[in-house]
């Protein structure tokens, strides 16, 4: 899988990249990501990439110019990608189905908007999705990108060192994920649930899941609506 992310801020997002699953998936083969630094492809020599919002207001947006030459290089150099993401506040909340089906693909790009955003245009003509990780506003797309890059990182093969793993997680048949418990047995007078010490794996089985119908009923009963 190839993932390209285009950013203002590329210091943000290369660090993170090679380290723990998403470096692990690189080193295996499984992924590769490439950060694109959108100033590359402005045309004047300040490098500029962003302009006053036509109509007035505060903030400032990012031409759809040098957006659009990086998606086009991309494309000119590893073929037509499955997907061009924006990662934006306003976009569909990502979820457990959604990675699923992104992790299946063989070329992402991913838009770090930053500022106001980026000028619709280029939502209206480049992007084929739009993304958001919560209603709430961050400084730019970068944090949202390394969030997906890790979602579907993590679901390719060979990634994991258990493949069942990712099958178990949290969202995957729409329940949150049982407790989890490691050694010691006991703890400052906190003693590990009988049922998981006893071998007997079908009464295990039935234990977490009714731990996690508890706590999706608990915590998250929109779930169980949906």
């Amino acid at each position: 899988m190839r993932i390209d992310i285009v950013t203002a801020l590329p210091d943000i997002v290369e660090e993170p990249l090679r380290h723990s699953i998403v470096g692990r998936a690189q080193s295996k083969g499984a992924l590769a990501v490439h950060v694109h630094d959108v100033r590359d492809y402005a045309t004047d020599k300040h490098r500029q990439i962003d302009d006053y919002p036509f109509g007035g207001g505060a903030g400032m947006v990012l031409k759809p110019e040098p957006l659009v030459r990086c998606v086009e290089a991309i494309t000119a150099a590893a073929g037509a990608p499955d997907a061009v993401i924006y990662l934006t506040p306003d976009g569909e909340r990502l979820q457990q189905p959604r990675v699923n089906h992104l992790s299946t693909h063989e070329h992402l790009i991913l838009l770090c908007g930053h500022y106001k955003g980026i000028d619709q245009r280029v939502r209206d003509t480049v992007v084929t999705l739009e993304v958001s990780i919560g209603d709430y506003v961050l400084s730019g797309g970068e944090l949202p990108a390394l969030v997906l890059v890790d979602a579907v990182a993590r679901l390719q093969p060979g990634v994991l060192g258990d493949a069942s793993s990712a099958l178990t997680d949290s969202f995957q048949d729409g329940l949150l994920d049982a407790p989890a418990y490691t050694r010691p047995a006991s703890f400052r007078g906190h003693d590990v649930p009988a049922v998981l010490r006893s071998g007997d794996h079908a009464r295990i089985d039935a234990w977490r899941d009714a731990q996690r119908l508890e706590k999706t009923r608990a915590r998250r009963p929109d779930l169980l609506d949906d």
